[in-house]
Order: structure tokens, then C-alpha cells, then sequence
């Protein structure tokens, strides 16, 4: 049964103690808060959005600059492009972009074990986010004296996507059951407050790194996770109360067994695969192909963060009114068609000014934020419309974290992936590219594949209309 459909926690009390008496039992129904509004609910949101910010930024863990979870991925290009430039790190620089898809990914990755663990034995809600907060700030101080690029990964990829999800699984069955008819919006504004984090840090953690340095800014940056997330820690709790002697409970995992479930998480973790290669790689592809500032680098990955919020909230409140399919489309679309017209367009020539290529990536940055960033705001639809489909009763919240595994999936093999794209270099023969296009430099592959996976995120749409024909065909 859903935890946002149980209402009520009978409470027993036998009434008389005469042995021979009959013994009666009353049953009380607490009033609980209301869910979909109400002042414990938006501070609920607030903490959980707070915590996903400093708890998945991209920038700021690693220079104070990251301020989130889920926002690593988003700012770490800027990070990437300071130790690329930087004598800083020993070891092999072309592994760099390994540590934000694995800091991501892995949280993304341990999604179904912690959702599984917490929904089954919710006792254990109460001690996760501390035990996640302490494992992330002892990961981001152990960073700040990393020497060797396998250091970075062990503590700001491994450790810290520990930490991170640990923090992420409670507050999101948290949100879960505080929001039920309006699930689209909260998970949108969650989404959002990841993106927000990155919208100021990718130049404040520019500006750090230069003037401080990568080991007193992650220091710092350790220092304000813990502040942060302690102050957010009180007001995340469950709407639904939690009973001391509650025993563990039976999960119904029959939605496993929907083709529905299947195809949206295809599209799902398809789409993983090349979302966060244009943050990782922006500011490097516009200084190193365009001859651009880092400045302008920065601000790109700022722009796709502000476009973001703006994205997912939309998108987000979409799935609560329209067909999830259909929104999955418009975020596909949009999102593949800034690729191919605008970054895919976007180089400079001999012939061609830089200012053409930068207004090209400044459009590229708004449209790939909005419709991209607002992706993962579709999961309240998906759910939807897996519960529509199921016969018998499903646990949103481990839905949310299988949708959360399979965008793992994709942010752990695109790092390692986007090395082998690099090296693949411009499409076809280099000698007949147009020197104006993306695709004739040596991100040409890396492009066409982020375009791609793209278009392919609307996989759940377009099973709705492959499926039939095949069953015609056979």
C-alpha cells in the first residue's frame, strides 16, 4: 500500500484489567498534517531541496562552489577545466570527468538498495540522513588533500555519493508522502533547488579555485555542507508517523512485471547516457575549439543551470495535468534539436568570429537547460502512470529510486564513455567537415551521441506506437 494512502495509525489501549472482564479496545485516529500545502509541507520541501543542493552540487563540494547532491554533475565542468589547466593533480587528467558522473551516478546507482532498505524497514529513516551527512563531509575534507586523480574519485566520487544518498533516499519518501496530488511540482521544485545551486557557483568556485586554490576551497566547501545540512536536518520528517515496534513490511513488487514500467525506464536511463556530458564539457570545448575566455565557460554552465529551474518546475507541473508520454516528447525534442541546430553548429573557423559560436552555446545553454533539466521532473508522471497500469498496490518511493538506479546506470558509463568519444573525435572524414560545425571538431561524436540519447529519452512515447505495429507485423 502507498504510504501517502495510509491515513491513520490505530493505537490500542485495553481498558480494564479484571481478569474474567472483557477487554476493550480503543482505536484513535491522530490527525494528521495535511499533505499538498500546509506550512510543515513547504518547510518539508525547503529542507529537502536544501540538503539536495548542498548535498548534489556539482561545483561546490568540490570548491565551494558545489551546493548540492545532484548538482555535482552540473558545475563539475568548471571544476574539470581548472585541474585541466592546473599542474595540480598527478595521474591522468583524461580521468577527471570521472569524478563527477561517478559522484552522481553512484548515489543514482545505490538509489534501489536504499529505497528498498528505508521502504521496508522504516525505522531506519531516522538515522540515515545523519549517518549520509557525516560520510560526506569526512569524503569532502579527505578531497581537499587529494595529490593523484584516483584520490578525487575515492573520495569525492565514491565517498561522498555514499554520503549523498543517504541523505537523498529519507528526504525523498519524506516528499513523497507530504505531496500527493501535487507530486509533479514538489519533485519539479527539488529538481530546481539542484539547479539554483548552480547558477552562482560555477563563478564563485572560478573565482575561489584561482585565488585560494582547490584544497582551502574544498575545505571550505566542507564547512558549509555541514553548516547547511544541519540546519536543514529538523524539519525533514515523515508526515505518516513511524511506530518503534513497526516490523518489517512486505513489499509488492508486481509493477515489475509492466511493460510499462520497462519502456519508461528505458527512455529513462537512455536518456542518462548523454545528459551530463554538455555541463562537463562546455567550458572546455568553448576555451579550447572556440578560443573563449573561461569566464564564458562558466557562464554557460550558469545559464543551463538557470534555464533548469525553470524547466523542471514546468515540466514538473505539466506531468500533474498531461499525459507523462507527451511531456517526455516535448523534453526529448526539445532537447535534441538544441543539440544538433545550435552546439552541433557551434565552432570557430578562420573565417568566422568567436562572438558567432558564443551567442550559438548561449542558445544552445537555455534551450538544453530547460527541456534536458527539467527531465528528471517527468518521474512524478512516470510513477502516475505506473500506478494507472498496476492491478495491485506499489510503493512510489521504490519506484522513485529504480527510476533513480537506471539514471545512474547512464551517469557512471557516460564518463568512461565520453573518454572513448573524445578520441573518436570529429564524424566522418575530418577533411570534408565544415570547419563553422561542432561535429568536424574533435567533440563531432560526442555531440552526435549526446543528440541521440536525447531524442531516445521519449522511448516510453514512441513504445506506444511501435508496439502495435509489431504486433500487426507478426
Amino acid at each position: 500500500m502507498n504510504a501517502s494512502d495510509r491515513e491513520s495509525v490505530a493505537l490500542h489501549e485495553i481498558r480494564s484489567h479484571q481478569p474474567g472482564d472483557d477487554i476493550t479496545f480503543e482505536i484513535e485516529q491522530p490527525t494528521l498534517l495535511p499533505a499538498d500545502g500546509g506550512r510543515a509541507a513547504w518547510l518539508m520541501l525547503a529542507s529537502c531541496s536544501t540538503s539536495l543542493g548542498w548535498a548534489m552540487s556539482p561545483v561546490s563540494r568540490l570548491a565551494l562552489t558545489n551546493a548540492g547532491i545532484l548538482g555535482f554533475s552540473s558545475v563539475f565542468g568548471v571544476f574539470q577545466e581548472y585541474y585541466t589547466t592546473h599542474n595540480v593533480l598527478k595521474g591522468n587528467r583524461s580521468d577527471l570527468a570521472t569524478v563527477g558522473t561517478t559522484s552522481t551516478g553512484l548515489l543514482y546507482l545505490l538509489s534501489p538498495i536504499t529505497f528498498t532498505l528505508l521502504t521496508r524497514y522504516p525505522r531506519l529513516q531516522t538515522y540515515c540522513a545523519p549517518a549520509g551527512l557525516i560520510i560526506t563531509v569526512i569524503g569532502s575534507l579527505l578531497s581537499s588533500f587529494s595529490e593523484n586523480v584516483w584520490h578525487l574519485i575515492a573520495t569525492q566520487g565514491v565517498m561522498c555519493a555514499i554520503g549523498n544518498g543517504l541523505l537523498f533516499s529519507p528526504s525523498s519518501l519524506y516528499l513523497d508522502q507530504w505531496f500527493v496530488r501535487r507530486k509533479g511540482l514538489a519533485l519539479g521544485t527539488m529538481w530546481a533547488a539542484k539547479s539554483i545551486t548552480g547558477v552562482v557557483l560555477p563563478f564563485v568556485a572560478a573565482s575561489c579555485l584561482v585565488r585560494f586554490g582547490s584544497s582551502t576551497t574544498l575545505r571550505a566547501w566542507t564547512v558549509i555542507t555541514l553548516i547547511s545540512t544541519l540546519l536543514s536536518l529538523p524539519f525533514m520528517k515523515p508526515r505518516i508517523p513511524v511506530s518503534p515496534s513497526a516490523s518489517a513490511r512486505r513489499l509488492d513488487l508486481g509493477f515489475l512485471k509492466l511493460g510499462t514500467f520497462w519502456m519508461l525506464q528505458a527512455g529513462n536511463i537512455i536518456q542518462s547516457f548523454g545528459y551530463f556530458l554538455p555541463t562537463t564539457y562546455l567550458p572546455t570545448y568553448s576555451t579550447s575549439t572556440i578560443g573563449l575566455p573561461p569566464t564564458m565557460g562558466t557562464m554557460l554552465v550558469s545559464l543551463f543551470n538557470a534555464t533548469s529551474v525553470f524547466g523542471g518546475i514546468t515540466l514538473g507541473m505539466l506531468c500533474d495535468r498531461f499525459a507523462v508520454t507527451n511531456i517526455l516528447l516535448l523534453s526529448s525534442l526539445g532537447s535534441a534539436l538544441s543539440v544538433f541546430l545550435f552546439w552541433g553548429m557551434a565552432s570557430s573557423s578562420d573565417d568566422g568570429p568567436p562572438q558567432t559560436a558564443l551567442a550559438l552555446l548561449t542558445v544552445f545553454s537555455i534551450f538544453y537547460g530547460f527541456f534536458a533539466g527539467g527531465f528528471s521532473s517527468t518521474w512524478s508522471g512516470i510513477i502516475t502512470k505506473i500506478k494507472s497500469d498496476s492491478s495491485s498496490s506499489m510503493e512510489t518511493g521504490l519506484v522513485f529510486g529504480l527510476l533513480a538506479g537506471g539514471r545512474g546506470i547512464g551517469n557512471v558509463i557516460s564518463g568512461p564513455l565520453s573518454s572513448v568519444l573524445i578520441r573518436q573525435g570529429s564524424i566522418g572524414d575530418s577533411h570534408d567537415q565544415d570547419p563553422g560545425s561542432g561535429f568536424g571538431t574533435q567533440y563531432g561524436a560526442l555531440i552526435l551521441f549526446t543528440g541521440i540519447t536525447a531524442l531516445l529519452g521519449a522511448w516510453g512515447w514512441m513504445w506506444r506506437y511501435i508496439s502495435p505495429t509489431m504486433r500487426c507485423m507478426s
